[in-house]
């Protein structure tokens, strides 16, 4: 079965809490997924970082596969990385579900680089950081499963939530078609999820506001709960 049958789902679900698991604890990384499942996450947000494109080097496709092994949840993988076109194939295999790229790190047309994930199978994404226009991404809007929108600049710890994200997912949400899936990631917490859900996101990156908590599924209906959709 194609990967991309996991979009449908994700699409009823909205808005839906991603863990971001590049804040989890990588000693006990079983035990983690076990947590999370337990907690009622329907998906895992991975990061991956190549110390180029980003300053900052996490993990590949080895940390993926391991994943894939743990959990039958879909795998949303992140590549902040330069000519992401050259390992889509790679992180194919080892079991990303959706993988999105940035639009200005790909080396070749990105509308091509997206074709080549969709054809595959997979779920197929494309990003921009903060100071990136929302326009580079509009010309996909119609053939990218996903649009995350970067609310901190991709790489970098300790960021302020850039409310510039809210203009674009809004922006976003006008002229993209009903099953186009926003996304956002950084700086995503109890006191932004609402006005990130209220602006159009479907897919809500969160670390550490939940891997800081003792308990993940008290944390995660916290933030649920944040979320709520003002009427």
């Amino acid at each position: 079965m194609s990967r991309r049958s996991h979009l449908a789902r994700l699409r009823q679900q909205s808005p839906l809490i991603l863990p971001s698991v590049l804040s989890c604890d990588f000693s006990d990384m079983r035990g983690e997924v076990e947590r999370l499942e337990a907690a009622g996450v329907q998906a895992l947000h991975l990061d991956v970082m190549d110390g180029n494109f980003v300053p900052n080097i996490t993990y590949g496709m080895p940390i993926v596969a391991a994943f894939r092994k743990l959990t039958q949840l879909p795998l949303d993988v992140h590549l902040m990385i330069e000519n992401p076109e050259r390992y889509i194939r790679q992180f194919y295999e080892a079991g990303a579900d959706i993988i999105t790229v940035h639009e200005e790190a790909t080396g070749i047309d990105t509308a091509s680089v997206l074709q080549e994930i969709k054809d595959m199978g997979c779920g197929a994404g494309v990003t921009i950081n903060p100071d990136i226009p929302v326009e580079r991404v509009l010309p996909f809007v119609d053939t990218a499963d996903l649009i995350l929108i970067m609310s901190v600049n991709a790489g970098f710890g300790g960021q302020a939530f850039n409310p510039v994200a809210l203009e674009k997912l809004e922006a976003l949400r006008k002229v993209g078609p009903p099953e186009l899936l926003l996304e956002v990631d950084g700086g995503v917490n109890l006191e932004t999820v609402q006005a990130c859900a209220e602006a159009g996101a479907d897919l809500l990156v969160i670390g550490s506001a939940i891997f800081n908590q003792s308990d993940y599924g008290a944390a995660i209906d916290q933030l649920y709960r944040s979320a709520q959709v003002s009427t």
